[in-house]
């Protein structure tokens, strides 16, 4: 069956081509229209955006002249740096704490899927700022005193856990069944069957989707300043009272940000080219 789809369908061909057809002359014309039309929409709103920033004074050189001074590039540096030790932090026990919810979820052994299948689901939809408030007062409150940066990375690393736990169930579930019954039908363990031939596949499916997944770690750091972590968004809001400049801190925040995502997404498309895995484009 396999060999026949593989027949089926051209090499170099997406699996969005795969599943729609291509555009005809009158659709074509359509997708160029509308692609003008939003283009003008877009550049008239970024006109009206610059057009009140020049009408209420946020563009006066005040507001933006700090930013050729070195001091201050290099303390949203030391922001930046923070922001990616929790970021690598809280994705490092993310993966190991994902890997062990879909290992014990399944196992096959009926108390441990259960309770693992509980706490996938619990910190899936448990939102990460809450675990953050979590970590901020209830060790305190029993006399354990936390460094910042674990009240951030732990909380950010279990909301991580329950996302990563089903991206490695999913792998797992992309695994040919003849597989499994191949390895079945030769005596091996279902441990053996796990870590030598279902898990290293798995893996190999799913790195694209783990390595975006550290868009979403990036972003939750963004609320490091409940425990006052200094990170890019608490180093920004000082300059921002050191300057009183919200929107052109923010702005410049913003694209910094937006640069970091852009990066990691550019990580997992080249190495989803590099391992063979399609994604859908």
């Amino acid at each position: 069956m396999s060999a026949l789809r593989r027949a089926a369908r051209p090499r170099g061909t997406s699996m969005r081509d795969a599943l729609y057809e291509e555009p005809g002359p009158r659709t074509r014309r359509k997708i160029v229209i509308g692609t003008v039309l939003s283009a003008l929409l877009v550049a008239a709103g970024i006109a009206a955006v610059v057009r009140q920033f020049y009408v209420t004074g946020q563009l006066a050189p005040r507001y933006w002249s700090f930013f050729l001074e070195w001091t201050t590039w290099r303390f949203l540096l030391q922001g930046l740096l923070g922001t990616v030790e929790v970021a690598i932090t809280a994705g490092v026990i993310a993966l190991v704490l994902g890997l062990l919810l879909m290992l014990g979820r399944t196992s096959g052994v009926a108390p441990l899927s259960v309770v693992c299948r509980v706490v996938t689901d619990f910190f899936r939809g448990v939102p990460s700022l809450l675990l953050i408030y979590f970590f901020f007062f209830v060790p305190a409150q029993l006399g354990l005193k936390m460094p910042s940066f674990w009240m951030l990375a732990l909380p950010v690393a279990l909301a991580a856990s329950g996302v990563l736990a089903e991206v490695f169930r999913a792998g797992v579930n992309a695994v040919p069944k003849g597989q499994v019954e191949a390895a079945v039908s030769i005596g091996l363990s279902p441990a053996k069957i796990m870590f030598k031939i279902v898990l290293p596949q798995a893996v190999r499916y799913v790195i694209p989707s783990l390595i975006a997944q550290l868009v979403v770690v990036v972003k939750d750091t963004t609320v490091a300043y409940v425990v006052s972590y200094p990170d890019l968004m608490q180093n920004a809001r000082v300059l921002i009272t050191s300057y009183d400049a919200l929107v052109s801190m923010y702005l410049v925040v913003a694209v910094i940000y937006i640069l970091i995502n852009f990066l990691i997404n550019k990580a997992s498309v080249y190495v989803a080219n590099r391992t063979g895995v399609k994604i859908i484009r």
